[in-house]
């Protein structure tokens, strides 16, 4: 078949890669100069930054992706395990390396927080047991057909804690305070507040602090890179600087897209790793797609966005390692202003990824290069980036000197920010957010786009914003959905 695949995130890298192995014709268009999506790096004066995603779990998902392409992973790529995989700073001073060594936790948690020994052991527990109800049931399944859903347990789906919200199960279990913001912030990982989202997504912390968390040596856009070797090495067509206009149909079927330049790019198939939202209501004519689909999707919340600075010094903090988070006061608070008040938060949680940590030469001799994130809201009228981004900026320098970055302003040789609007124009993102609809209410996270259109045939989706989420493995997964489907279908 003749495939085109719109955009060249690790989604449509991932299917091209797949489809290209079993001898079709793809090719990609992408819409920005460098391929590989919300992936991505900045290189400058010596400083190297990620731009998107800084942890990898599951790497047997990427194995399972090259191996199926005829290669092996470790011929590309050299994946690293992060020790500690993180480190949290409390405003109390509290401070929290967690590890994938479940002792090394106990032996701190028994220092701050003596009587939740037992319970973060139970939660734990609690947490490997939902995975092992929903891996098979949603994260490995495309749940589109008939033979998707009649493989679900109900008796699964009954026990994996879909009617209370996470902050809801966190603090009905655990007394420490530490504790709680701990378990409650793994739902950012998919853009949702955990006082919204369904308690399913408990099962986060067994995939990081079980499975284990990971690095990319090189820094995390080498996947990007490594694919892009295997896409070569199977055929595959990329073009950037490549927009397209739109999907166009023969009858109910797709035939090809439109580039801005009015080009017509025929195919069999096409598959889009834009935005869903981008897809259904601005790349197919409002003819082409229902009006009950068309709606659905613009009802849909739109998951988190985020502001983030990178920051070029010429001091190493010592108290830093490779990945890092300084809570909040209020964590309440912060997820309102966010999600309800669609502002930025006055008292925000910060992460920073600082890779020149495990990989020296991302900044010169004796620097970092530090990647810092705090959770924004999507786009709104409440909040205007071209009036707030300088003063935000100065306020999150100013804030990271107050929680242990002394004189941190006094050490920037580069810096450089990234908006919710930055994310909304270079990506086409609904609203600027990150991971496309959020979780915020109980069946979101089983609700997002299908990896193929119910409406239309021979149209395809893959990425962040479609079943089964965000985030590197999950997309990855996408990618297999949308060949099993397409092996179905075509």
């Amino acid at each position: 078949m003749k495939v085109i695949v719109i955009g060249s995130g690790l989604g449509g890298l991932s299917i091209a890669c797949l489809l290209a192995s079993q001898g079709h014709d793809i090719t990609i268009l992408e819409k920005n100069d460098a391929i590989g999506g919300k992936i991505n790096e900045v290189q400058t004066g010596g400083f190297r930054f990620d731009t998107g995603p800084s942890l990898l779990t599951m790497p047997f998902i990427l194995e399972s992706l090259f191996e199926r392409c005829g290669y092996k992973l470790q011929e590309f790529l050299t994946i690293e395990t992060v020790n500690p995989i993180c480190r949290y700073f409390y405003k109390n001073g509290t401070q929290f390396d967690c590890y994938q060594d479940s002792a090394a936790n106990i032996s701190q948690i028994k220092e701050f927080a003596q009587g939740d020994v037992e319970v973060y052991q139970d939660f734990m527990n609690h947490s490997q047991d939902l995975y092992q109800k929903t891996k098979d049931s949603f994260l490995f399944n495309p749940l589109y057909g008939i033979t998707d859903l009649s493989s679900l347990k109900l008796t699964d789906f009954l026990h994996i804690d879909a009617f209370q919200t996470v902050a809801e199960s966190v603090d009905t279990q655990f007394t420490s305070s530490e504790l709680k913001k701990f378990f409650k912030r793994f739902t950012t990982y998919n853009g949702s507040s955990p006082y919204q989202a369904p308690a399913t997504l408990n099962v986060i912390p067994h995939v990081e602090l079980s499975l284990g968390g990971y690095y990319i040596k090189n820094g995390m856009y080498a996947l990007i890179k490594a694919l892009h070797a295997l896409a070569t090495k199977l055929g595959v067509n990329i073009a950037t600087n490549t927009p397209i206009r739109r999907i166009r149909l023969q009858g109910k079927r797709a035939s090809g897209v439109e580039g801005d330049n009015q080009e017509f790019y025929p195919a069999d198939i096409v598959i889009s790793n834009a935005d869903a939202c981008e897809t259904y209501l601005n790349l197919l004519n409002t003819a082409d797609s229902s009006w009950l689909n068309r709606t659905k999707i613009e009802q849909a919340e739109p998951s988190c966005s985020g502001f983030v600075l990178l920051l070029g010094l010429d001091k190493q903090y010592e108290q830093l390692t490779h990945h890092n988070i300084f809570f909040s006061s209020n964590y309440k608070r912060e997820f309102h202003q966010i999600f309800n008040q669609k502002i930025m938060p006055d008292d925000p949680t910060i992460y920073i990824a600082n890779t020149s940590h495990s990989d020296p030469d991302h900044a010169p001799p004796g620097g970092s290069n530090l990647f810092v994130l705090v959770n924004a809201p999507y786009l709104s009228n409440a909040y205007h980036w071209e009036e707030k981004e300088s003063q935000y900026q100065n306020f999150l320098i100013n804030e990271l000197s107050q929680r242990g970055l002394t004189n941190l302003n006094d050490h920037i040789r580069f810096s450089q920010t990234i908006t919710p609007r930055d994310f909304y124009s270079k990506y086409r993102s609904n609203k600027g957010s990150i991971y496309g609809t959020s979780s915020n209410s109980k069946l979101a996270a089983f609700l997002r786009p299908a990896n193929k259109s119910r409406s239309i045939d021979g149209l395809y989706l893959v990425g962040g914003s479609t079943h089964p989420g965000g985030g590197i493995p999950l997309v990855t997964l996408s990618a297999f959905h949308a060949f099993e489907l397409i092996q179905r279908y075509e």
